[in-house]
């Protein structure tokens, strides 16, 4: 009770930085997705449509929200001012500039497409798929994008942003070309051409394999219940994420401020997804071969396969939830408001922590099928993938970092984060330690 009191206190003296998303964000979009899960469920509605519509689903509650609500488009990190509309002839050429520069970078998105062979096969996924719906969706938005950027430009404060520039520089007008501009906004663009294709390519699969189970059998199968579970968790992961992607949009302050610069930040997260990643079968750092997994182990006991299995599934939910806690704002490389509710009040990355211990406890590298070699190449192999995760959280916090509010919410974990002060214990360190500096 005299703890409890303590860390009220120390809570109040101490508040938490506010976070970019409200939890209403996140809880509407998981009731939404919760609906139709359940209606395609009860009617059978396992394909990619409906996989789509989830989607939806998800994310349209969370928009609604967002601007009634949380009101995210009055914010004046949205760079938008609604009372100071200037007329439209003020701001054409400066939109009709811009328009060249987007569909320059589309033009440049499309090419890699068609000539990537990687896109049209099934062999990493269903990235077919992903290039259906990019084809059917193209036309629309070239033709929505006119009035939508000629509309906004009308209430930018600064509407000369990278994508005018890249404009201005393929048009050749005399202007000063602004390079850091350009290469954000093609990094921008970089970074959601390619995750939104790769989750396009994995929301029917996840999908379609919740919705066909049976869910009548596997209460008494702990193992299938857990497996129904885990892969409910990703699907939510996976909704939350295509949303995220697909709304990088100003009026929802849900924009990318900056993608990270750093060719590291960059490696360290290209290989952990097709076609460059390396812990995949057969790949360099894959982990399994010699290995098996918790289904095995614990083969014959129930009591145990139940606890596993349980722990897998409680692991993936904090998986999920830390998307979820992103609600409209997910994306890999980027900035788009610093997040500091849910499980971000516990980690500064809890997913990438919940992922590996998952893995760790999925399949107990020690033990193995074959030879102790293959049970220590397996050990080890698996701490590399630790490292490539823990390479990327550095390379995160090396570009979030030189946000003021990153490094309030930085410093405030170190005082009050439970994971991060378990660390600092481990290695007895300080309480309060330092800022890091942006180059850390």
């Amino acid at each position: 009770m005299f703890h409890d009191l303590a860390l009220a206190r120390r809570t109040a003296a101490d508040p938490r930085p506010r976070s970019a998303t409200s939890t209403g964000t996140g809880l509407v979009g998981i009731a939404g997705l919760l609906v139709w899960t359940t209606i395609a469920t009860y009617y059978g509605m396992d394909g990619p449509y409906a996989a789509l519509v989830n989607v939806a689903a998800c994310g349209l509650p969370m928009v609604v929200w967002s601007i009634l609500v949380d009101k995210v488009h009055r914010r004046p990190s949205t760079g938008i001012d609604w009372h100071a509309p200037r007329k439209w002839r003020e701001t054409i050429d400066i939109s009709m500039v811009k328009i060249a520069g987007l569909w320059l970078t589309w033009a440049g998105i499309a090419g890699i497409y068609a000539v990537s062979r990687f896109y049209w096969s099934f062999e990493w996924g269903a990235f077919p798929f992903a290039m259906w719906c990019f084809e059917r969706a193209a036309p629309v938005l070239v033709i929505l994008s006119v009035p939508y950027i000629v509309w906004l430009d009308r209430y930018l404060v600064a509407p000369r942003d990278g994508c005018w520039a890249l404009g201005a520089w393929i048009l050749g007008l005399k202007q000063p070309i602004v390079h850091d501009a350009i290469y954000n906004h093609l990094r921008c663009w970089a970074v959601k051409a390619f995750f939104l294709a790769f989750m396009l390519a994995i929301v029917p699969p996840g999908f379609g394999n919740f919705v066909r189970g049976d869910v009548a059998g596997m209460w008494r199968d702990p193992v299938a219940l857990s497996n129904w579970l885990i892969t409910f968790m990703f699907s939510i992961d996976v909704a939350f994420a295509t949303v995220g992607y697909m709304l990088t949009m100003k009026p929802l302050d849900a924009h990318i401020r900056t993608a990270n610069p750093y060719a590291a930040a960059w490696m360290a997260a290209l290989i952990c997804y097709p076609p460059f990643t390396l812990m995949g079968e057969g790949e360099p750092l894959d982990y399994h071969p010699g290995t098996s997994d918790w289904t095995h182990w614990f083969a014959g006991h129930p009591v145990l396969l139940a606890a596993v299995g349980a722990t897998l599934v409680a692991l993936t939910a904090i998986y999920a939830w830390a998307t979820v806690a992103f609600g409209l704002r997910f994306s890999n490389l980027t900035h788009r408001g610093i997040i500091t509710n849910g499980p971000y009040a516990l980690s500064r990355h809890p997913a990438y922590l919940s992922k590996n211990l998952f893995w760790l406890l999925s399949t107990i590298p020690v033990l193995t099928l074959g030879s102790w070699t293959d049970a220590v190449r397996a050990t080890v192999l698996m701490g590399v993938v630790a490292g490539v995760y823990y390479w990327r959280a550095r390379t995160e916090e090396r570009h979030l970092l030189a946000d003021p509010d990153y490094r309030a919410y930085w410093d405030w974990m170190e005082r009050n984060g439970p994971v991060p002060r378990l660390f600092a214990w481990m290695k007895g360190e300080p309480r309060m330690p330092a800022s890091p500096t942006t180059g850390a």
